[in-house]
């Protein structure tokens, strides 16, 4: 079965969402398996930019059926608009499919989430407050609404009249905040945003199959990355669900033998936002200056990313997760201005050398980076379009992080857009 799965291998921000767009010239359906809008996919095409939180990124091609998968939750109003800036531009929004089994957020879950991070004080997680952790939990508790609830306005109102007295009691009792009315959610969601959905709403599970079944070339899209899975993170500063390639299956209803490639992306150094471990983060100027030089903001939320050198001991772990068939890495231009650039090979922890990602978090904030050091190329990468327009250094890198990591690298991207990229092949 000829599908395919991109998954960020690090902290998020790898760059994902270029590269669905790259692959997608050959596909014929892009699917999101997971995550909400609290995650932005930047792509630049012909010089224009476009941020994307829950559209799938193949929207940007005419044969492309783009997919928001049963594991996704919802926000309504964030998809209406996000569909708006997308068709003022020209970008045909008709062909979006959503499942009637992903989750909707609700207005009490993003109050909730804002009001929890705000109590935890210096113990935040660091979420966006956009609700998706809230929502992920209801869904678990098996009070959320989904999509197709919409569908039937007297079950909708039923079904928000039972969580309502839940959530109200919280927001009451513990944040001493007024209730939510029924009226106004159900008439937001009922009159203003199932009108602008219900050409959408489908049956995506046999949507895709369909497509499988036709030789079709599918893409399962995830959002955030592999160290923020709620299973296999830095937890607990992780997403509320399964960025890993295996989450693809359950958030798009398909089975591991529907799935014959995993496509990893890497950053060339290491990003994450909020709170957690970082056993290679960079401090002071030269942070600072690598922020500047590569624009380590975040694309929702403007936050100021922290960074540092690549790892290879959590890329390794990385592969192992999501069994990589292939990795691609982004932003090596960022790094077109250091004298000496520096690879995590391993780390030292109590004075022992560990080369895997310890499963003990405790020995993780202990970890003490174990470094090699190449010399940097300091020339500008990003008019390379093939191999030998890479210099020498920079070949150099690439060959380590392919003999540390234990799969080929297959494309380095070199710039923001769409085509700034090197194929370097088997």
């Amino acid at each position: 079965m000829p599908g395919t799965v991109v998954v960020g291998t690090q902290w998020g921000d790898e760059g994902k969402g270029k590269l669905t767009d790259l692959l997608s010239k050959e596909m014929q359906m892009v699917v999101r398996y997971q995550g909400g809008h609290n995650a932005g996919h930047t792509i630049v095409v012909d010089g224009e930019t476009y941020i994307l939180q829950l559209i799938p990124s193949g929207i940007l091609y005419d044969h492309i059926t783009p997919v928001i998968g049963n594991g996704v939750v919802v926000h309504p109003g964030v998809m209406i608009r996000e569909m708006d800036k997308l068709e003022a531009k020209g970008i045909d929004c008709s062909r979006l499919r959503v499942s009637g089994n992903a989750h909707l957020v609700m207005p009490y879950h993003e109050e909730i989430d804002a009001l929890t991070e705000r109590r935890l004080g210096k113990n935040k997680l660091g979420t966006t407050k956009s609700g998706i952790g809230p929502t992920y939990a209801d869904k678990a508790n098996r009070i959320g609404l989904r999509v197709q609830d919409l569908l039937d306005a007297k079950i909708f109102r039923q079904k928000l009249d039972v969580v309502l007295k839940e959530k109200n009691n919280v927001l009451a009792k513990l944040f001493n905040r007024l209730p939510k009315q029924i009226d106004e959610i159900a008439d937001l969601y009922l009159d203003e945003y199932l009108p602008r959905l219900r050409p959408l709403i489908s049956d995506t599970v046999n949507l895709v199959h369909d497509a499988l079944d036709e030789g079709q070339n599918v893409l399962f899209e995830g959002a955030q990355a592999t160290y923020l899975d709620l299973d296999h993170g830095t937890y607990p500063f992780v997403t509320s669900s399964n960025p890993v390639a295996g989450g693809a299956c359950v958030g798009a209803g398909i089975g591991p033998r529907d799935i014959d490639r995993v496509v990893g992306i890497a950053k060339g150094y290491v990003t994450r936002v909020g709170s957690g471990p970082f056993p290679t983060e960079l401090l002071g100027e030269e942070a600072d200056q690598l922020i500047e030089w590569a624009e380590e903001y975040g694309a929702v939320t403007g936050r100021r990313r922290r960074v540092g050198w690549f790892d290879a001991v959590m890329m390794r772990h990385a592969v192992r997760l999501n069994s990589l068939t292939e990795l691609a890495v982004g932003k090596i231009d960022k790094l077109d201005q250091f004298a000496t650039i520096k690879v995590c090979v391993a780390y030292e922890i109590d004075g022992r050398r560990v080369d895997r990602l310890p499963y003990h978090q405790s020995e993780l904030h202990r970890a003490v980076p174990i470094y090699e050091e190449l010399p940097g190329w300091q020339c500008d990468l990003s008019g390379a379009f093939e191999p030998h327009h890479l210099p020498p250094e920079a070949h150099g890198f690439l060959d380590l992080l392919k003999q540390q990591c234990g799969v080929p690298i297959k494309m380095v991207a070199v710039g923001k857009a769409r085509d700034q990229f090197v194929y370097l092949g088997d």
